[in-house]
């Protein structure tokens, strides 16, 4: 755990953000994977962990917002418990670690809270992502199961997102452990992507690397030579020589920070003419909205700079053709890139995405576009000091998209379908990084992983 200052802090800030009331925040249970006591990874909820630290399962913590107050509900272990777990610190003793003093046995939670509301007092609580924490919501605070949703607290949603939004620097610290822990995992990714190895080989071994180092992969890895397919979990195939596999995967710490790196390995280690084209533009894209990081800038506008680079780079070897800035304008590059450059990163590899991704990637200023493509854009708004996003354009060809798109007749003034078919089979590219937002520009995280063509072909080369 961080010092409890830091959790005093955090519940301090918080305070002073919200009007009245209480605070609720769930922390996750035991889920059993295929009978009760067999269970997965137990992962705590983030909020909790950034308000009250422990990182155990069945507790609960509530803010008293206007009498200064901070509560743990939970439990000490039975003798049964402790057979199983050995000895483990009692209930006071955990909660003194995150400067809380004021400690109630988890069956005093209902109780608890049943009085507040009783003298007309407000729970305010973030939206429940786990069926069990609506069923508990529902039996906690007398709510019908199926209008928990209603009863979410804007106010507290807009909280969290202001606080958790701006790392500190024991978060930064945590992630770029994370990220550290990543370089490992993608150059091992680039040594091992030789033909005849199957996806799976490799998956396996990295996922084994974030459990050594650290903790679990902080998502499910996409590792794949169908890199046109955005979000492929499937390790099935077979590489071979001529393919591109793309290897988005990222590391928990065991304080529970991310990271999450893309980079794009050419089976056998040596691009050829074909891939080393499309490969330098999406470099570039990457290279260049990395350095337009800064506090202030709309990430829109960084989204739209990855889509004019990208379609310049398409038009000179004759894939996209006339006005790139109208092409871009239009929509006509997200053939190629149908989704948002970043994402917000920390104690959730999509930072704060259970709360609502409006809330935390766009504002009062800045809307989300409806326009295919930028639409999927997830950090849309301002820049700020303190930010830790991804920076992950790529360019893909994807059949059924292609197909369909020149069935329709879509965009045939910037898209030349003809020169199109010969890239069918090609798959896709990503190239993504970790990026802290600074007072006075950026700083990409971590120990530098390989990028480059020939960084790329020297690594992949390595036995």
């Amino acid at each position: 755990m961080f010092p409890k200052e830091v959790y005093i802090d955090r519940r301090s800030r918080l305070k002073n953000l919200m009007n009245s009331g209480l605070v609720l925040f769930m922390g996750n249970n035991e889920a059993p994977m295929n009978y009760p006591s067999n269970g997965y990874h137990f992962r705590q909820d983030s909020n909790y962990l950034y308000f009250f630290g422990l990182d155990h399962d069945n507790l609960a913590g509530v803010i008293d917002i206007d009498n200064n107050l901070d509560i743990i509900f939970g439990n000490d272990l039975s003798m049964d418990d402790i057979i199983w777990m050995g000895p483990q610190p009692t209930m006071k003793e955990r909660a003194a670690e995150v400067g809380v003093e004021k400690t109630l046995p988890m069956d005093k939670l209902a109780e608890f809270l049943q009085g507040e509301i009783a003298k007309g007092r407000k729970v305010h609580f973030a939206p429940p992502y786990r069926g069990e924490h609506v069923l508990q919501m529902s039996k906690l605070l007398g709510i019908r199961w199926g209008s928990v949703s209603n009863y979410v607290s804007e106010e507290l949603i807009r909280a969290i997102v202001q606080l958790r939004s701006i790392k500190d620097k024991y978060e930064i610290e945590e992630i770029e452990k994370a990220v550290d822990i990543a370089y490992e995992m993608h150059t091992t990714a680039m040594r091992m992507a030789k033909p005849g190895v199957i996806e799976r080989e490799i998956a396996g071994t990295i996922e084994g690397i974030s459990l050594a180092k650290g903790g679990p992969v902080s998502f499910p890895i996409i590792l794949s030579i169908h890199g046109e397919t955005l979000h492929n979990h499937y390790h099935g195939n077979t590489l071979a020589e001529g393919r591109m596999m793309v290897t988005d995967a990222g590391a928990e710490t065991p304080m529970h920070y991310a990271s999450d790196i893309t980079r794009t390995t050419p089976v056998g280690g040596k691009f050829n003419a074909r891939q080393k084209d499309i490969y330098e533009i999406v470099l570039k894209a990457n290279m260049e909205c990395i350095e337009a990081n800064k506090p202030g800038v709309l990430n829109r506008d960084i989204h739209l700079q990855a889509g004019n680079i990208i379609a310049s780079g398409l038009r000179d070897l004759g894939i996209m053709k006339g006005d790139i800035a109208e092409a871009v304008r239009q929509g006509a590059h997200a053939l190629f890139m149908p989704h948002g450059l970043g994402h917000m990163m920390g104690l959730d590899v999509h930072d704060m995405e259970g709360l609502g991704e409006d809330y935390v990637g766009y504002d009062e200023k800045t809307k989300r576009s409806s326009q295919f493509g930028t639409a999927f854009l997830r950090l849309g708004r301002e820049l700020q000091s303190g930010f830790v996003l991804t920076v992950e354009p790529g360019c893909y060809f994807i059949p059924a998209l292609i197909d369909q798109w020149k069935g329709e007749g879509k965009f045939t003034d910037f898209i030349n379908y003809d020169k199109l078919e010969d890239y069918k089979d090609f798959g896709g590219i990503r190239i993504e990084d970790d990026v802290l937002i600074t007072d006075t520009g950026h700083r990409v995280l971590g120990k530098p992983i390989p990028k480059s063509v020939a960084e790329m072909e020297e690594a992949a080369g390595k036995e």
